[in-house]
């Protein structure tokens, strides 16, 4: 049990570092993706000057900014710079977009230049570092762009093609639907984005690429199978998960936040059928139509589906969603009926964030009725508290620097609206946390790592991005 818990850790932490080199680059992928839609020449409106950006955009910008991000996450800017060189090299010896190749030579060349650094650096002479600094990631970066050309491009390339021949014939074969029996269940056990971000989405771009969509795009964004399932707990739940599953519903199909019906499963495993079906039922409708998306679209919300999707898509990817969430819907409704086991929704939600090992950006949500469990658990010290006047900026971190935190700090920043406290808050991933900031929020099984990053900083440790009793203390210390 103990290994299989391990492995899981291992896998999630590889897709959250997948994760973090594509996450923070979505908006520069949708801006390609709009670019193609208007300026191709089967776009809305072509233009063949603007249509000059996509082919540049798709082959040099996007695998520079992964490689870029890859690095930084390792070494800061300076392992994103060398990270960025070192990814131009693949970039030239292959002959197809890199992105598997960008997410291989970003965090390598950041921890090459790191290793490099401890070596060296502290034995350079006074006067002589910004010669140093200068010339070792130069020399550092065109040595891995030149091996990156020479070698790891075209051994790349080969496993990009590999990867997308084995697709393409999953998909000639009619055989795609049965990818959700390994994506749903791994989406519930947040194992899924080593599968989106390592393989789907690269190879889902090459083909939009080609031919201005990609059906891989959907396999984990579609928000129909979720929606059914949410939606069977509204007609036919119990208690706290009857209550809570229409706002989680809204939350999930517009907000585009998957992980908020995890619990719902995780709480009757046998919804695994639900999600597993309804997942098989739209992909196989998406594939009838020959539906897809130009570009991923994240979060899952219907909005950035229907925004990616072309437009001899719209009817297909209407009618997989529909049909994917009525299947779910369907299956979970009779799975509900049948069941006389009880809900427990609060420990369905524990058992979740402790496979995601940290807290739910959307926890507070389901257990909105069940704050005073939560709270008392919400007690880890703060070792040291900052004045008031010693506060300008308050940071919420978490992985990717978007769901979680995003949410935390919109909370607190209504709290101190209302208590008319100016001070600025944001949310950062935990690898980029400012330098100056005062005090980081995070969740207790991130504070370490914050700690490691930003030591000056006071650090809140919290059991609830969105129920914290912390975040009001914070308010009356700050006001008064």
């Amino acid at each position: 049990m103990a290994e299989k818990k391990g492995f899981r850790a291992k896998v999630q932490r590889f897709g959250s570092y997948l994760s973090g080199m594509i996450m923070p680059n979505i908006g520069a992928f949708i801006a390609w993706g709009i670019i193609t839609a208007f300026f191709i020449p089967d776009g809305f409106t072509p233009n063949e000057t603007l249509n000059g950006l996509v082919s540049p955009m798709i082959t040099y910008l996007l695998p520079l900014l992964i490689g870029f991000t890859g690095g930084r996450m390792i070494y800061d800017l300076r392992g994103g710079v060398v990270g960025a060189t070192a990814t131009m090299g693949v970039i030239v010896g292959a002959g197809i977009p890199m992105f598997l190749g960008a997410m291989v030579m970003g965090p390598l060349s950041g921890y090459i230049m790191k290793k490099f650094d401890e070596v060296f650096k502290d034995k350079v002479k006074s006067g002589f570092e910004m010669l140093y600094n200068n010339f070792s990631s130069g020399i550092i970066g065109a040595l891995l762009a030149i091996i990156a050309a020479l070698g790891i491009g075209p051994v790349v390339e080969a496993l990009n093609n590999g990867l997308a021949a084995g697709v393409e014939a999953i998909v000639n074969a009619g055989l795609l639907p049965l990818a959700s029996i390994i994506i749903e269940p791994a989406k519930v056990l947040f194992l899924n984005n080593a599968i989106n971000h390592g393989i789907l989405s690269p190879i889902g771009i090459e083909q939009a690429t080609e031919a201005g969509k990609s059906i891989l795009f959907l396999l984990e964004a579609n928000p129909g199978p979720g929606l059914g399932i949410l939606l069977a707990f509204t007609f036919f739940g119990k208690g706290a998960s009857k209550a809570s599953a229409p706002g989680a519903a809204l939350i999930q199909f517009v907000g585009g936040i998957h992980e908020i019906y995890f619990p719902y499963i995780l709480m009757k495993p046998a919804l695994l059928l639900a999600a597993i079906a309804g997942g098989m039922s739209g992909v196989f409708t998406l594939s009838l139509f020959d539906a897809g998306l130009r570009a991923a679209a994240s979060p899952g919300s219907i909005i950035a589906v229907y925004a990616m999707a072309t437009p001899d898509s719209y009817l297909g990817v209407t009618l997989g969603v529909i049909v994917a969430a009525a299947v779910s819907f369907l299956i979970a409704a009779l799975i509900l009926r049948t069941s006389k086991s009880e809900e427990n929704l609060a420990e369905a939600t524990g058992q979740m964030e402790a496979m995601k090992g940290k807290k739910s950006s959307v926890a507070g949500t389901l257990n909105a009725g069940e704050t005073a469990e939560v709270d008392a658990l919400d007690k880890t010290p703060v070792e040291t508290e900052k004045d008031a006047a010693e506060v300008d900026k308050v940071i919420f971190a978490c992985d990717a620097g978007m769901g979680s935190s995003a949410m935390g700090a919109s909370l607190l920043k209504n709290k101190f609206k209302k208590a008319d406290i100016d001070i600025y808050v944001n949310n950062h991933a935990i690898n980029e946390i400012p330098d100056d900031a005062d005090i980081v929020i995070t969740h207790k099984d991130l504070t370490d790592r914050a700690k490691a990053k930003i030591p000056t900083a006071e650090h809140i440790s919290v059991e609830n991005f969105l129920n914290s009793p912390k975040y009001d203390e914070l308010v009356e210390r700050l006001k008064n």
